[in-house]
């Protein structure tokens, strides 16, 4: 695959992972640098190494992987999405979801990169000049990128939704959870 083949794979790759740091930036009311560093770390990182798997599982399961990976992503991010919405209808005495807590950026990360395991998958049967392991790097960067800066976005509409910004933003993980799954069944 060539170099503008896979920038434009890595945009294409990172934006649910912009989508899930949008949310992220929603929910949370004062961003620091290092909450977007640790977001767009979770999901750099992830993006880098699925299209790594997905190359290393090319040969042994493609048929399988590419047959319920829209449903894994559609099922994570589903789920976190409905959390959201019920915790924004709680007490506000109970103490809120942490959406920058390890264990919610974990399945986050996991739920976003799934396409980019389908992609290594890809790119591992597609050949061509760049080895894979510099097409996972270029799709790890973009996606650090992307993470960092959506957060930062988020925040600054969160301030005009107030209130309603957890359950907009689990909307919006059930829209791409939901989109995921169509693009998938339909595309």
């Amino acid at each position: 695959m060539e170099l503008a083949s896979v920038c434009i794979l890595a945009v294409a790759l990172a934006m649910d992972a912009f989508g899930v740091s949008i949310t992220d930036g929603i929910i949370v009311k004062k961003i620091k640098i290092t909450d977007a560093l640790k977001i767009g770390a979770f999901f750099g990182i992830f993006q880098f190494i699925m299209p790594l798997i997905g190359s290393l599982l090319a040969f042994v399961a493609r048929e399988y992987i590419e047959a319920f990976d829209h449903w894994i992503a559609f099922l994570l991010l589903s789920f976190l999405g409905v959390r959201m919405i019920m915790e924004a209808f709680k007490k506000e005495e109970e103490i809120p979801k942490n959406p920058l807590g390890a264990g919610t950026l974990f399945m986050m990360a996991i739920a976003t990169s799934i396409d980019a395991l389908a992609a290594g998958i890809t790119l591992q049967a597609v050949g061509g000049g760049i080895p894979i392991w510099i097409s996972s790097l270029i799709i790890g960067v973009v996606a650090f990128a992307f993470s960092f800066a959506g957060i930062f976005i988020g925040s600054k509409f969160g301030d005009i939704l107030g209130e309603k910004a957890e359950v907009l933003g689990g909307a919006m993980l059930i829209f791409i959870g939901i989109k995921t799954l169509l693009e998938h069944l339909f595309g």
